[in-house]
């Protein structure tokens, strides 16, 4: 088996559809709309949090089987169905029309799976098992949380504001990488761990004045 490829997507404002109604349905639709996705869902039969969504607006609900015409205008799918003759159906469909799919614990019909993920604000750390284990990824995830504090979102959110600031200025490529690789290696990120934002906030403007940016 191939290895797969990591990515990062941007399914804002991007059509998505999710077939299924059960409580797996559920956690698909409600992560799709943290990322303000367009989430579509067919499913005869819906738990009442995907009919309160449907009703506030928050997604668009078709009450029915599946059928190809629901693929129309689709960028990605996930199958959330606990029939594996469905879920094969439905990804030969989307792979004849060229659209990324998931079904849920059915490996061959996915062209992708869903990482656990932690995140901190712009800083996420996805892991995978390539759907061999997604409970030890899970678990995995859970290790990592206690040694990635919210500090390293404050971080990862400085430094990029530093880095479109330096993007204006007159240093060279070699010099900007130089300024970041020196801000990076400071203990900025300590004085944020310890909760002092204004002290990390000084030391980073003392350092690109020096770089006279």
């Amino acid at each position: 088996m191939s290895q797969f490829y990591p990515v990062y997507l941007n399914l804002n404002q991007k059509n998505c559809l999710v077939v299924g109604g059960g409580k797996v349905a559920e956690r698909k639709i409600e992560t799709l709309m943290e990322y303000e996705a367009n989430v579509k869902v067919v499913s005869p039969l819906v738990e009442n949090r995907i009919e309160e969504w449907a009703s506030q607006g928050k997604i668009e609900l078709n009450h029915a089987v599946f059928c190809e015409e629901d693929l129309e205008g689709i960028f990605i799918v996930f199958i959330a169905t606990d029939h594996y003759s469905i879920n094969q159906k439905i990804a030969a469909m989307c792979r004849e029309r060229r659209i990324l799919v998931n079904a849920v614990d059915d490996p061959p019909n996915c062209d992708f799976y869903v990482p656990a993920v932690l995140r901190r604000k712009s800083l996420s750390i996805a892991i995978s098992t390539e759907g061999k284990s997604p409970l030890f990824a899970s678990r995995l995830k859970q290790k990592l949380s206690q040694h990635v504090p919210e500090a390293y979102g404050d971080f990862v959110d400085m430094m990029g504001s530093v880095r479109e600031l330096i993007k204006n200025s007159t240093l060279t490529m070699e010099e900007r990488k130089h300024l970041l690789s020196q801000l990076i290696d400071s203990d900025i990120l300590e004085l944020l761990q310890q909760g002092d934002k204004q002290k990390a906030e000084e030391r980073i403007r003392v350092c690109i004045s020096s770089w006279q940016v």
